[in-house]
């Protein structure tokens, strides 16, 4: 059986594809083999085989194992807009269902499948279902990606807020500069660990070029957390 994570953010562009490809670089410095999946994405490009978003092919090319795209990204849409929407422009349904019976493809080809959401935690994904409930169908520990920026405390704990609602296990956070300026951002990380009650597993640096072994580097903690839920 797999030992898998859910990805989510405080907001878009805050890191999260970042942090997931170096989650599964640093499991599989370990010696495990990763998968990556994002279920959901938009602002993909039309390509011979299809629409291709850049964040899932970077966590196709990350994973142990060859995967079909398909499975990696079952729902793509080109316009980078809300799921939802640009799902209701062409008239298709974002099924939880579908997502599920990827994922548990994916969990046969490795030990860890790393799942990454679209935008933050309640992005809508349907008329009635967002990435949280995504999250629960899926019945996966979640990881928040907090953007230190401006405005980051409300997001940061608005998020933790809604995921302590729905009843999912948030597993730690992971403070992404996501701006090489921020004043005081050591005082607001440092409110944030007093406010949330899971661990800060990552502080990582503005990165004008970042790689996925900087992320990796700083994100090693993951496999002792695995570890310790292996025996």
């Amino acid at each position: 059986m797999s030992l898998d994570l859910f990805i989510t953010g405080t907001d878009t562009a805050v890191g999260k594809t970042w942090v997931t490809l170096g989650i599964m670089a640093a499991l599989q410095t370990s010696g495990a083999s990763a998968i990556g999946m994002k279920p959901v994405a938009s602002g993909c490009r039309s390509t011979g085989a299809g629409l291709r978003n850049e964040d899932a092919e970077r966590l196709l090319h990350q994973s142990s194992v060859p995967t079909p795209y398909d499975l990696v990204n079952p729902f793509a849409f080109a316009p980078a807009i809300a799921p939802h929407i640009a799902a209701a422009e062409i008239g298709r349904d974002i099924s939880l269902a579908k997502i599920a019976s990827c994922y548990r493809a994916l969990t046969g080809l490795a030990d860890h499948c790393v799942v990454e959401g679209v935008g933050g935690w309640l992005v809508p994904l349907t008329a009635t279902e967002t990435v949280a409930d995504l999250a629960r169908h899926l019945g996966l520990p979640v990881i928040l990606v907090v953007g230190i920026r401006l405005g980051c405390l409300n997001h940061a704990l608005l998020s933790v807020a809604g995921i302590r609602h729905g009843g999912n296990r948030l597993l730690g956070w992971v403070a992404n500069h996501t701006e090489p300026d921020m004043a005081r951002s050591e005082e607001n990380i440092l409110t944030l660990e007093t406010r949330i009650d899971a661990p800060l597993l990552a502080t990582i640096p503005w990165l004008s070029e970042p790689s996925v072994a900087d992320f990796a580097g700083r994100l090693t903690i993951i496999e002792r957390i695995f570890s310790q839920q292996r025996r």
